[in-house]
């Protein structure tokens, strides 16, 4: 009964969400005076939603990644109005696709000059459950924007967050993830290009990428936080079943007449923005933790097989490297 009453929790809205065995509120988010923090995909959705939440506790500098001018202005006046322009003076927008990873490095190397310390970092943008496309570096999209272009922006940004541990602080980063992970195919090795180059349908495409957001987490906590940065943290989120362009609008991509079964007729049952922020809020606030898969509100779930496979997320980090430093040499991780 109890691991129903959290999967109610983790995925929908109303009375279902305070079933779970852990709750927490965007109102529990604690003070966040001094400190500095990046969301990407920061503008709309769930990234908007946590954005928000930062900026409403008192965060000094934030700054906001996504690819859309206009996005980003319709962001900030509404953070203006409901927040007053002090708090939106406090975001500085900048402009990144993360199927770019040059472009990716660049803003990493734009905050590094204009912080001197980092204290919270958001991996939210990316690709929906839509159809395989390749990037101009010929890797699957899925892949190249929820996977390896966060990894391009944590690994940049990480010299500058461990300088902020070092000073007492304790660094949180969060990779959002989705219980679609468990929709990876089941041989899922990350042997390869041509391996994640193959088509595996919509919710394939996804799934796996998802699956990378987890063990990612955890493979970072194995090698980092547990390597002599106690206090530099990452963890994975699954936000529920939240209404947002990629559930409303980007479904109907691959599935132009099915995609209203959820589009349309889900909705009643979806989360809104800022209670799909909820356990990213969380995870980026509150938990003393790492390698963690948090399922809304702030359920920790072992989450499927795979996920839990140390070998696996060995083997999706080093064809994280090879793939990055081959196609994009200035954008080289460690």
């Amino acid at each position: 009964m109890e691991t129903i009453k959290n999967t109610l929790a983790e995925n929908f809205s109303g009375p279902m969400s305070k079933l779970g065995t852990t709750q927490f509120s965007l109102d529990d988010c604690p003070d966040l005076s001094d400190k500095v923090g990046v969301v990407t995909g920061g503008t709309r959705g769930i990234g908007f939603g946590i954005a928000y939440t930062l900026l409403q506790h008192n965060i000094s500098k934030l700054y906001l990644i996504s690819v859309s001018r206009e996005g980003a202005d319709g962001a900030l006046k509404r953070i203006a109005a409901d927040l007053g322009q002090d708090k939106a003076d406090r975001a500085i927008w900048k402009q990144c696709d993360l199927s770019d990873w040059n472009k990716v490095k660049a803003v990493a190397d734009e905050i590094n000059n204009d912080t001197d310390r980092l204290d919270i970092l958001v991996n939210n943008s990316g690709r929906g459950v839509m159809t395989a496309q390749r990037t101009d570096y010929g890797v699957d999209r899925h892949m190249a924007v929820n996977h390896f272009g966060p990894v391009v922006l944590t690994s940049h940004l990480l010299p500058l967050m461990k300088r902020t541990a070092e000073q007492g602080h304790i660094v949180r980063i969060s990779n959002q993830a989705s219980n679609s992970h468990q929709a990876a195919p089941k041989d899922t090795k990350f042997a390869s290009l041509d391996e994640i180059n193959q088509d595996v349908g919509p919710n394939g495409q996804y799934g796996r990428s998802k699956l990378a957001n987890i063990l990612y987490a955890r493979y970072f906590d194995r090698n980092v936080t547990r390597n002599g940065h106690p206090r530099v943290l990452m963890n994975a989120t699954h936000p529920g079943f939240v209404s947002t362009k990629q559930s409303v609008k980007d479904v109907h991509e691959p599935y132009p007449i099915a995609g209203y079964a959820v589009s349309v007729g889900l909705e009643p049952l979806k989360k809104t923005q800022f209670q799909g922020a909820v356990p990213t809020v969380f995870a980026v606030t509150m938990t003393d933790r790492s390698g963690q898969y948090i399922c809304a509100p702030a359920t920790v779930e072992e989450g499927s097989e795979l996920a839990q496979s140390e070998k696996l997320g060995d083997d999706l980090m080093e064809l994280t490297r090879n793939l990055i430093g081959e196609k994009t040499p200035e954008a080289t991780i460690s």
